[in-house]
């Protein structure tokens, strides 16, 4: 692994901003919401930079940031007991923009499905719709390939049944 001193932020965080903001999105309570959640993780990523030691690779360092920030504040907006009003039902989207109804159905199912999991399914899923491979997924959960890998077979059996609810 290179050291990080010999690593450049602003390249690090090109290659990797559109997964962090994935993770922001799944986690965000209002469409305002991921991007304070990627705001807060850059700044995180930054400040710890020159601590990054290279043990593992700059990638699962940044998952393992990423989910932590995000894990944190969902925490801290559930012990708020929703005393301000939620904007999940405002969208955003511009006039002229398509919208493929059957499509964002399907997409607002599964998020609505993730959001159901318990939190540490939710990590795996969240990683492994990024495209990790069980291993990387291992390192950046802490348990092993193995058990990602069983995990990940309970968990599609759980999201499938609940899309097809939603869906039906």
């Amino acid at each position: 692994m290179a050291h990080p001193k010999k690593l450049n932020f602003e390249e690090i965080l090109l290659e990797n901003k559109t997964q962090i903001y994935r993770i922001c999105k799944i986690y965000a309570k209002s469409p305002l919401e991921p991007k304070d959640l990627f705001q807060e993780t850059v700044y995180e990523l930054w400040k710890s930079f020159n601590s990054f030691q290279g043990k593992s690779d700059i990638k699962t360092w940044i998952y393992r940031i990423t989910l932590n920030i995000c894990i944190r504040s969902k925490e801290k907006s559930d012990r708020k007991n929703h005393l301000i009003s939620s904007l999940d039902s405002i969208q955003i989207t511009p006039a002229d923009a398509p919208i493929d109804h059957e499509k964002q159905e399907k997409y607002d199912a599964l998020l609505s499905c993730i959001s159901k999991l318990e939190e540490s399914n939710k990590q795996i899923t969240i990683l492994y719709l990024e495209k990790l491979p069980y291993k990387e997924i291992a390192k950046i959960t802490g348990i092993s390939e193995n058990h990602v890998a069983v995990k990940m077979k309970r968990i599609r059996k759980i999201l499938l049944e609940c899309i097809t609810k939603k869906l039906d």
